[in-house]
């Protein structure tokens, strides 16, 4: 297994992972009464809320629903497609040599 293996092993589990949770975060807002400075609801919310609070700024509650979590989910969706897709960079990069 070479680095870029390795590195392509790496980068999917942490973007996998991110997408995650970001999800878990879409199903928490369908629960107000959640609470996110808690456990277990904590683990979801503290590295979900540095990308959503800076997202917030730009992107305002839609009819008081925050779109936030499914703007990051597309985004690192987007991310990890085009890095490690089928037809990915990486992924091409790591067939050609």
């Amino acid at each position: 297994m070479n680095t870029l293996d390795v590195t392509n092993l790496i980068l999917s589990l942490v973007l996998g992972l991110i997408t995650f949770l970001f999800i878990f975060r879409i199903i928490l807002t369908w629960y107000p009464q959640a609470e996110l400075n808690r456990f277990p609801f904590n683990v979801i919310a503290l590295p979900t809320e540095p990308f959503l609070v800076v997202t917030r700024k730009l992107v305002p509650p839609i009819g008081g629903v925050d779109i936030t979590p499914i703007i990051w989910v597309g985004i690192f969706s987007l991310v990890r497609e085009i890095l490690l897709g089928q037809q990915g960079l990486l992924t091409m990069l790591a067939h050609t040599g």
